[in-house]
């Protein structure tokens, strides 16, 4: 299946979603009224960028050099977007 993430795109966390640090769990989390999403340390460097400015390709180059050593990082970031795009976690703007 084709995602269909534009390194054009330009996302934000979804309305009455917030995301953040939580020590109790010493994980990134997406809060919503339904619950809570633990992110693990990839989705969380991910989701942590997403601010409603960058675009996906600024997202994608900015942890290419953050972490210069991940296989794929590409793949794997633009897998996480599609994700968390089709679980509403975010918004495409």
């Amino acid at each position: 299946m084709e995602n269909n993430i534009q390194h054009s795109d330009v996302f934000a966390i979804a309305l009455h979603h917030r995301f953040q640090w939580e020590d109790a769990q010493q994980s990134y989390v997406i809060l919503f009224p339904e619950g809570m999403v633990k992110l693990n340390g990839g989705a969380g460097e991910v989701i942590k960028r997403v601010d409603g400015k960058a675009t996906v390709g600024d997202i994608v180059a900015e942890l290419k050099m953050a972490f210069p050593d991940a296989a794929d990082i590409e793949a794997d970031i633009i897998g996480m977007f599609d994700m968390a795009y089709g679980k509403a976690w975010i918004r495409k703007l």
